[in-house]
């Protein structure tokens, strides 16, 4: 079962055709790439037959591990069945209409549909458009602004990277493109100064409020954030600042939309982020754990009061996909979300695997090299830090979270790098002695870093 890959060129295969994405093309070919093979529960092994703990589920997505025989058996019925066709003129497809059922049997009372996507990318391009839409034909055409969160993640189409607010992606392509604004993010660990979290997480939120009195209210579409920031290093915001961005929404009447891509699906012990923060969105963008990654889908969840105005006065919407709500990826998804239901993972993230994950992953924060290590669920963030006592940070951030991701892998443990941020957002099913390895590993990985930290 753990033979290395038969194809021993694949390597010079992939750096003479492949283009990947997020590289720096130059060094990954001088470097090589990994080439994984293979892949079981929260494992997976490389070319070499080389077992790693992905403490990352793939992209923030594989929620139900990997090697599920039903998701395969269920795409493969279909298949067989009816191996695609399209959701436009009048048509859909058995697995597509379930599927959207089944999401909103999850959402909450004003969450009741779900336009289909092939990615999170795709979703936050659908809503920015049904957004505008809807304000236009209410008969308020100037509201096309949208505020936004730096250091935010939304994917990377034009549209998608121009709402994340990470100003490296936006200096490749010109971008943001016009009409999207970007406010401060609740990381009170770098930027909270000497303001307690709950002051901070007031502060920071206040900044829409400000946004939408320059720009002016009647100028506003809506204001879009991650539960939690994923990708921007999972910035947990203070218990004080989705009452007070919700409150705001409402207040302003402009739409609130939660990025639900990587907090969805079980990864906070609920449903969706916005449960767990105790919000309502009018849109969610949903990906990852629809399918835990088994094959590429997406949507967007819409609440009654948008959907009500998009049926009953729009007409035609303009949007849409060749592969909107694909009948095999349905079919995944469907089969995904059944495994989450009956081995209750959502429940277990709340109630069993999560508060062991928490207690684990927050001894770390004992370790001279960590100034934070916080989580919520299965997601988690140390904060790797040049001086404790004042949260002072080392000179390159970037070069030290790459130090510690390389140890970890080299021991056997996938987690990711954000900046001076350590990331972990394993399976659902991850055993108790996995989430051990997991921290023991990145323990290991800072004890290195204390013991060759660069100078200052």
């Amino acid at each position: 079962m753990n033979k290395p890959v038969a194809h021993s060129n694949l390597g010079a295969i992939d750096a003479a055709h492949h283009l990947h994405p997020f590289s720096d093309m130059k060094k990954l070919n001088a470097d090589g790439t990994r080439i994984i093979h293979r892949a079981e529960g929260v494992n997976i092994w490389d070319q070499n037959g080389k077992k790693y703990l992905d403490a990352f589920a793939g992209l923030w997505c594989v929620n139900v591990g990997y090697g599920r025989n039903e998701i395969a058996e269920a795409a493969y019925r279909q298949m067989q069945e009816l191996p695609y066709y399209n959701t436009f003129f009048g048509t859909t497809t058995p697995p597509t209409t379930l599927l959207a059922q089944k999401i909103a049997s999850h959402t909450g009372p004003t969450l009741n549909r779900v336009f289909f996507t092939n990615s999170g990318s795709e979703a936050s391009d659908t809503w920015f458009r049904m957004a505008r839409v809807y304000w236009k034909v209410l008969g308020h055409e100037t509201k096309t602004q949208v505020i936004a969160r730096k250091n935010a993640y939304h994917g990377s189409t034009v549209a998608g990277a121009s709402l994340g607010g990470m100003q490296w992606m936006h200096e490749q392509g010109n971008l943001p493109i016009p009409g999207i604004h970007h406010i401060g993010q609740p990381y009170w660990y770098a930027e909270g100064g000497d303001l307690s979290p709950e002051e901070f997480g007031l502060k920071v939120a206040r900044e829409l409020e400000a946004k939408i009195d320059e720009l002016g209210e009647e100028n506003v579409a809506a204001f879009v954030a991650e539960p939690i920031q994923g990708a921007g290093g999972v910035i947990i915001p203070p218990e004080t600042y989705w009452p007070e961005i919700s409150r705001i929404c409402k207040a302003r009447n402009i739409l609130l939309v939660s990025d639900e891509v990587i907090c969805g699906f079980g990864r906070l012990g609920s449903w969706f982020g916005h449960q767990h923060y105790g919000y309502e969105p009018d849109l969610a963008p949903i990906a990852k754990g629809l399918s835990s990654g088994y094959l590429p889908i997406g949507g967007v969840i819409v609440s009654d009061r948008v959907a009500d105005v998009m049926i009953g006065e729009l007409g035609d919407f303009y949007h849409g996909y060749t592969y909107s709500g694909h009948p095999v990826c349905a079919a995944a998804a469907l089969e995904n979300i059944r495994i989450i239901e009956e081995e209750g993972l959502v429940e277990r993230v709340r109630d069993d695997i999560g508060p062991y994950f928490t207690e684990a992953w927050r001894s770390l924060a004992d370790h001279e090299m960590v100034g934070e290590a916080v989580n919520v669920g299965l997601m988690g963030a140390v904060q790797i830090t040049a001086d404790k006592a004042t949260r002072r940070r080392f000179e390159k951030p970037d070069d030290i979270g790459t130090l510690v991701r390389n140890q970890c892998v080299a021991n056997g443990v996938i987690l990711r790098a954000t900046g001076d941020r350590m990331l972990a957002s394993p399976p659902l099913v991850i055993s108790r002695s996995e989430v051990d390895q997991t921290v023991e590993t990145l323990r290991k990985g800072l004890d290195w870093l204390k013991d060759n930290r660069p100078e200052q």
